[in-house]
């Protein structure tokens, strides 16, 4: 199943480019960069200038880029996530993702 804004919380986020938007602790606020790494509570955000930042999923809200393919044109779509859905293993989230598609 392609990535969308519907489904993005059950797929592999590594990768992504994202922004903070939003968190509980305001330093990590406006962190940008590609996500190079997920445990359950944290992801890792690597920045322009190749630091890597722990930013805690719960208190956070990221903002996704993502990429879809409309009929020959490649577009980037945004999409804002609040990091208490992304509260989880990154396998378990995403394995959910098929108890959806069965009902």
């Amino acid at each position: 199943m392609e990535i969308s804004a519907y489904n993005l919380i059950f797929h592999e986020i590594i990768g992504l480019f994202t922004k903070v938007i939003n968190s509980n602790n305001p330093s990590l606020e406006e962190i940008r960069g590609k996500v190079v790494g997920e445990t359950k509570n944290m992801l890792i955000v690597e920045t322009d200038d190749k630091n890597e930042k722990m930013v805690p999923k719960s208190g956070s809200t990221f903002l996704f880029h993502i990429h879809l393919l409309r009929g020959n044109t490649r577009v980037t779509e945004q999409v804002k996530v609040n990091g208490n859905l992304l509260l989880s293993q990154p396998e378990n989230r995403i394995k959910n993702i098929r108890k959806i598609r069965m009902r």
